[in-house]
């Protein structure tokens, strides 16, 4: 079987096309399900094995199984009660999807945006390949997902939607020149009164936009986790307290230069961007780190931006990014407009059929958005 598009990514009715052949369940009883399918991409669903283990590994010369040999420290069976993952502790789980690329089909992953949201660190392991979250065109095999809970223990379960996958051919990215001619056309980013004209736009020269973090009129300014012994339980929606998890950050207001927020090394803290982003319904996009030289810290847990988020009816101006992101080893001074992460674009092999957030609420009314197994915090 071979794909039909040249440098796109593949979107929602291809996707369910493959259901049964480049995709399907490993165990037949758990059939792949429709809500699994999104614009642009797959949710992945963890599957019955689970192992705590000593350390995460690429198994490109070894398989899973006999690393597992050395590095398992006990096996879970994970069925519909689920178990507690403990922060501190590493886990490997299998997928229930199976994988058949067609030859010049490749497949990346990334967490889901509750993922990476509850600061549940997730990356797929690929057997026979030396990288984590991506395949080599025309891969074949059973993908497994590894697991670390990094603020909150977290209660899941079999069939637990923890990452994603998206399928692409040829190269997809729009080079620069091809992002300015579009951003000419169609403004991809807006602020709370329009369209960002061309000048006001952070060009990365590689592609992509730089944008920046949004302080200014938010009160509070972000949100940073709590060191908590009560599990979340992942599958569940609107029913944990947010204030047993989260505590607010309120902007540090100096006399002279923007407002500000300090970082505390090794916590973990939700951001919201200062610009607000359309993404056409003819591409989809993805959240990439900048240069390692703005400082220590971790931006992106969960990247994927389909087709349509913040271009629909519900806001006109586009929708603010929500940025998950980690100071380490000292405290960091974050300002407002400072660049923390970049925004790549890539084309989509059509028009899906069902555009983010079509028939759902989801976090199409976003803005510094908990995830949605959170209660709305009160006002403050």
């Amino acid at each position: 079987m071979s794909s039909t598009s040249t440098n796109a990514i593949f979107v929602d009715g291809e996707i369910r096309e493959w259901f049964g052949s480049v995709v399907r369940a490993g165990d037949p009883s758990r059939e792949l399900l429709p809500e699994q399918v999104q614009p642009a991409s797959l949710d992945l669903r963890l599957g019955p094995v689970l192992h705590e283990i000593r350390a995460g590994f690429l198994p490109e010369r070894q398989s899973v199984e006999s690393r597992l040999e050395d590095l398992s420290i006990r096996r879970i069976e994970l069925g519909d009660e689920g178990v507690v993952l403990r922060p501190g502790h590493v886990y490997l789980a299998s997928l229930e999807e199976q994988l058949e690329l067609p030859s010049d089909v490749f497949a990346r992953f990334n967490p889901r945006s509750s993922t990476g949201r509850c600061d549940l660190f997730t990356r797929v392991v690929v057997p026979g390949f030396p990288r984590f979250d991506e395949t080599p065109r025309g891969w074949s095999g059973s993908p497994w997902l590894e697991i670390a809970p990094l603020s909150f223990p977290m209660h899941v379960r079999r069939g637990d939607r923890l990452c994603q996958a998206r399928f692409a051919v040829g190269a997809p990215a729009l080079t620069h020149d091809e992002l300015l001619e579009r951003y000419r056309s169609e403004p991809l980013c807006h602020d709370e009164n329009g369209p960002l004209p061309l000048g006001a736009v952070r060009f990365d020269g590689r592609g992509g936009l730089e944008l920046r973090v949004g302080l200014d009129g938010r009160d509070p300014c972000a949100w940073r986790a709590r060191r908590t012994e009560t599990a979340v339980r992942f599958s569940e929606r609107d029913s944990h307290d947010p204030a047993e998890y989260w505590e607010p950050v309120h902007p540090e207001l100096p006399q002279s230069g923007p407002p500000h927020a300090l970082l505390d090394p090794g916590h973990f803290y939700l951001f919201a961007s200062r610009e607000r982003i359309r993404i056409p319904s003819d591409l989809a996009a993805e959240m990439l780190p900048v240069d390692v030289g703005i400082g220590e810290l971790r931006n992106n847990y969960a990247g994927f931006f389909d087709s349509g988020f913040g271009a629909h009816d519900h806001s006109p101006c586009g929708t603010p990014a929500v940025l998950e992101v980690r100071a380490h080893d000292v405290p960091f001074l974050v300002e407002e407009g400072q660049v923390l992460f970049r925004l790549q674009f890539f084309r989509t092999s059509r028009i899906p059929d069902h555009l983010y957030g079509e028939g759902r609420e989801s976090y199409r009314h976003q803005d510094l958005t908990l995830a949605r197994t959170f209660r709305s915090p009160a006002p403050q």
